[in-house]
């Protein structure tokens, strides 16, 4: 009797290698160094705007101003980010480039790695956070990082170590301001005061750092510029149904609409309010499986209602998609099973050559329908959370 199609692909699944940590290891190893050497060759403009950030820094010019002999685009990073990109921006451009990229990989890797989740939770992210990891890498981007913070800031609240967790919250926010909602873990944690004081002190020391290698008046400057550069780009964001951002819930919305000069608060506020009420089902906090839940709402968050979203970005939501799927204390039905690969095959690889350029071109990109699987499971998500109990031993 032939084996069957779908019993092939249990059984490839079921190899060692797939629970191997060492393979992990490697793989992801390998993305940050073969992705690294690409860009290098080919160059990177993303990578050039971080590097300048810090030699503008240094020279004390306005960092959101267009520099078209240095690189292309604008900077939207904060000044503390001077600090975070010095060691890749002192070295050369090419070798920069590639220990750039081995950091972001290796970051992200482990803060999955020391999540305390289970092994199978762990192997999980990993593997099917790969193909977004390599299509953001292949854009140089911050976004890996960030992904990272946010995890660290909850994994050092999960281990009573807030004084770290505040770290990583500062560190995301002062750098691209998403890491802020970090903060959503503060009710977790056992040591608030401790949480506090440690944030504000964090807080000033991240203000402080770029004052070191410029001076506090252009870095105060700096800030009110930041400000401004980053309420512009929302404004082309927004108006721009072409734009390659705002590849989120809000362009979701807006791009198929005739008349879309409405303002996005009419989204984000539902959206922020249904996610507070699930969030304040107090007494579901107790339970590990409901805070994993708070995490993947708090990643999701920062790629569904920013218009700053491009494809690049949901790597943050797809280590959260298999942490949603393998986390609850029921057995996942069918449609669940189907989400999580509808997310993979129309989410994922919608973005590599697997799918026609014209399909991509004419309608994922404009119809921002890259966000559609993230909207759906985040649907699923909340009803859950509204609605499902979290305990281990009565759940099953």
């Amino acid at each position: 009797m032939k084996t069957s199609f779908i019993q092939k692909i249990r059984d490839f699944f079921a190899l060692p290698l797939w629970r191997d940590y060492r393979v992990t290891f490697i793989v992801w190893l390998l993305m940050g160094l073969i992705t690294g050497l690409v860009k290098a060759h080919r160059g990177a403009n993303n990578f050039l705007i971080y590097k300048y950030v810090f030699w503008h820094t240094i020279e004390q010019k306005d960092l959101y101003l267009h520099y078209p002999e240095e690189f292309a685009d604008l900077n939207h990073y904060g000044p503390f980010f001077s600090f975070f990109i010095a060691p890749f921006a002192v070295v050369p451009e090419g070798l920069g480039i590639v220990l750039w990229h081995i950091f972001l990989s290796m970051l992200l890797y482990v803060a999955i790695r020391t999540s305390r989740f289970s092994k199978y939770e762990i192997l999980f992210m990993l593997w099917y956070a790969a193909q977004d990891l390599i299509t953001c890498l292949m854009m140089s981007q911050f976004n890996i990082a960030e992904a990272a913070l946010i995890l660290l800031s909850f994994t050092m609240v999960e281990q009573n170590k807030d004084h770290w967790a505040t770290l990583f919250i500062a560190m995301g926010t002062f750098v691209k301001l998403l890491g802020v909602v970090g903060l959503s873990f503060f009710f977790f944690s056992k040591r608030k005061k401790l949480f506090v004081v440690s944030l504000i002190g964090w807080s000033v020391v991240m203000f402080v750092l770029p004052m070191l290698i410029s001076s506090p008046e252009y870095i105060v400057g700096q800030y009110d510029s930041w400000y401004h550069a980053l309420a512009s780009k929302n404004m082309t964001n927004t108006a721009d149904l072409l734009t390659m951002n705002n590849v989120s819930l809000l362009g979701l919305i807006r791009r198929p609409l005739i008349d879309y000069n409405y303002s996005d608060l009419w989204v984000i506020v539902p959206y922020l309010a249904i996610v507070a009420v699930a969030y304040f089902r107090i007494d579901q906090w107790k339970h590990i499986a409901f805070r994993k839940m708070v995490l993947v709402q708090m990643l999701f968050m920062v790629i569904l209602i920013s218009t700053g979203t491009e494809n690049s970005s949901y790597v943050i939501a797809y280590i959260g998609i298999p942490l949603w799927y393998a986390s609850v204390p029921w057995t996942r039905n069918n449609w669940d099973l189907f989400l999580i690969i509808f997310a993979f095959v129309f989410g994922s690889l919608s973005p590599t050559d697997l799918y026609p350029r014209a399909l991509k071109t004419e309608i994922i990109r404009p119809y921002a329908l890259r966000a559609l699987p993230v909207v759906l499971i985040w649907i699923k998500l909340t009803w859950e959370m509204l609605r499902r109990d979290y305990n281990l031993l009565t759940s099953k």
